[in-house]
């Protein structure tokens, strides 16, 4: 009797080989046929799940923003629920913030990919929309922290600058750990966060 293939399953495995290949060579080389190597199975069986390169590399974008996002929400919670200003809330907030970092080999893989993904939305129309979502939805999450950790009558402009400035704080440490990572360490992107902290505190 034929093994029963989850189709949804199998779609992830082939997703998860287009962000090796993307870490690895770049998302030039992520094609059907390079793919279906990755992953171990025949042009054929990827086809099966995707029409043509646009279509997997689009349903990959998608899965990597969904996977990031829903780190980040189930982490949000813990920061909401500490007491402003406390120990508990500031671990808390570090967590989140290290989800969106390539702190180890896997996250290092999806943030690379992820990158790629928008920067490639730049010439690429069928990335466009999920690259816009990408910044809208993590941008909102990022501010939901920043609004948690300062006082509630913190002027509305002031909270908008502070989300913006550690979100591009957060952008530089993924970039400079992907591409230093003997110097930017996981200790010393928390080092930084911590840095980032104390000066919001401020």
């Amino acid at each position: 009797m034929p093994k029963i293939v989850d189709a949804d399953v199998r779609r992830q495995d082939v997703v998860d080989a287009v962000l090796r290949i993307i870490a690895a060579d770049g998302l030039e080389r992520a094609s059907l046929r390079e793919v279906a190597d990755e992953a171990g199975l025949a042009v054929g069986s990827v086809r099966h799940y995707f029409a043509g390169s646009d279509e997997l590399l689009a349903f990959s974008f998608a899965t990597v923003l969904d996977r990031v996002l829903a780190r980040l929400r189930r982490l949000l919670p813990a920061v909401h629920a500490a007491a402003q200003g406390s120990a508990g809330q500031r671990e808390a907030v570090l967590t989140l913030l290290g989800g969106m970092l390539p702190l180890d080999e896997e996250s290092a893989v999806e943030v690379c990919a992820w990158l790629a993904f928008k920067n490639a939305a730049r010439i690429k129309a069928f990335l466009s929309g999920d690259a816009d979502r990408s910044h809208r939805e993590v941008a909102a999450i990022v501010g939901a922290v920043i609004a948690s950790l300062l006082p509630e009558d913190e002027p509305q402009d002031s909270l908008v600058l502070e989300a913006e400035r550690l979100l591009a704080t957060l952008d530089g440490l993924c970039l400079h750990a992907l591409l230093q990572p003997g110097w930017m360490t996981a200790q010393m992107c928390r080092d930084v966060l911590e840095r980032h902290l104390d000066g919001l505190a401020r």
